[in-house]
């Protein structure tokens, strides 16, 4: 199962195409709708998040509220395109493209790597594909496979540890429970006096010119054990994840369980004891690793954290070179948010569901969903037995 995303943040529209799915997938429009909008959503976001309304039109792959096991193809209009189409155009418009040229990189972007790498005289045409405006077409692509996950028992949940400064206290609740909560949230936070901390700081933040960074939370249960290989480095599942968070736009680390806290234990303090039931088998008897061992998870809940630094692009502007004159300016401003921590944590647990619906269907090949879930349901049976 693999996914192609295609679009550029001003350009008519992002596209999806995955290829791989099983046939008789139930296919909810309004399930991957739904986590578009929750993208959109948080305390911090900019006003290009009220201009869009983020919808997917589904072109291909599906028919009559199912997959043909047909590669699915998924738009999503950007419907500020409308105010930029002579500067996004596809066929030559000099003048109008002279005019809109940008010629300062801002401090923290792809901008300069990219016109460098890639030889453009035009910032634009690297920023444009470099935004996160991408993220929408990957939230969409991890939608779908929440679709198939949902299936098979397994559940996703994401919220924000801190933002800046203010860091949540932890909070004993079950995945139903947190997600409901973290939903409630502006900022997707589980502790309410963090909550309000959070605001205020965004608030502040935003009055200065200036920008937040922080770290976002992604649970999953009902993990099968054994997804994933300790047999080669690009099979171990916790690498595909590890991969998959820092890929997401302005994250620079991740973490599982204990994550770097383990580093300052001694190994009685870090590694979890097995135990074992006749009514659950094998298990742990804590939780430290995160759900991985070799690679491979381990029956226990995945937990994974991704740090995300704060936005480059500031209203209070760093200061940069243009690569024309070679002058010191201060850097461009595009259109920004002061925080977008809560929104990636949506995109956190999108690109994680993708990940684990990948493993699983390498573990379970399948043409068909029923095929899939019979065999996800016998090994649960046989891991139980061992």
């Amino acid at each position: 199962m693999r996914y192609l995303t295609a679009g550029e943040s001003h350009g008519p529209q992002l596209t999806v195409i995955i290829e791989g799915l099983p046939s008789q997938l139930p296919f909810s429009k309004e399930k991957i709708d739904w986590q578009l909008a929750r993208r959109q959503k948080g305390y911090g976001r900019g006003r290009r998040m009220q201009i869009e309304t983020d919808q997917v039109q589904i072109l291909s792959g599906v028919r009559f509220g199912k997959t043909t096991a047909a590669p699915v193809t998924l738009v999503i209009e950007n419907k500020d395109w409308k105010h930029w189409q002579k500067i996004m155009a596809t066929e030559p418009l000099l003048e109008e493209a002279e005019k809109r040229r940008i010629s300062r990189p801002r401090p923290g972007h792809a901008d300069l790597n990219g016109a460098i790498k890639y030889n453009h005289r035009d910032i634009r045409d690297v920023l444009e594909r470099s935004s996160a405006r991408e993220t929408a077409a990957r939230v969409a692509a991890g939608a779908v496979a929440r679709l198939i996950l949902e299936e098979c028992g397994i559940t996703i949940a994401g919220h924000v540890v801190s933002i800046g400064e203010v860091e949540a206290q932890p909070v004993a609740l079950s995945i139903e429970e947190m997600i409901d909560r973290s939903e409630q949230s502006p900022v997707r936070c589980l502790d309410p006096e963090a909550e309000k901390k959070m605001m205020a700081l965004i608030d502040q933040a935003k009055k200065e010119g200036d920008s937040l960074g922080g770290i976002v939370e992604v649970i999953v249960t009902g993990v099968p054990l054994g997804l994933g290989s300790h047999v080669h480095w690009d099979r171990k599942l916790d690498a595909k994840i590890a991969q998959a968070i820092v890929s997401i736009n302005a994250f620079k680390g991740v973490e599982f369980g204990l994550g770097f806290e383990a580093g300052r234990r001694k190994g009685s303090e870090v590694h979890d004891e097995i135990v074992w039931s006749k009514e659950k088998g094998f298990g742990r008897a804590t939780n430290r690793l995160g759900g991985f061992e070799g690679g491979m998870t381990t029956g226990e809940p995945i937990v994974v954290r991704g740090v995300m630094k704060p936005i480059p692009t500031l209203y209070k502007p760093l200061m940069s070179v243009d690569i024309d004159s070679k002058e010191v300016f201060a850097a461009s401003i595009e259109r920004s948010d002061s925080c977008a921590v809560p929104a990636a944590s949506v995109v956190a647990e999108n690109v994680v569901a993708w990940e684990i619906a990948q493993s699983l269907l390498e573990k379970f090949p399948a043409d068909t969903i029923d095929e899939l879930k019979e065999q996800v349901t016998r090994y649960r049976e046989q891991v139980l037995r061992f």
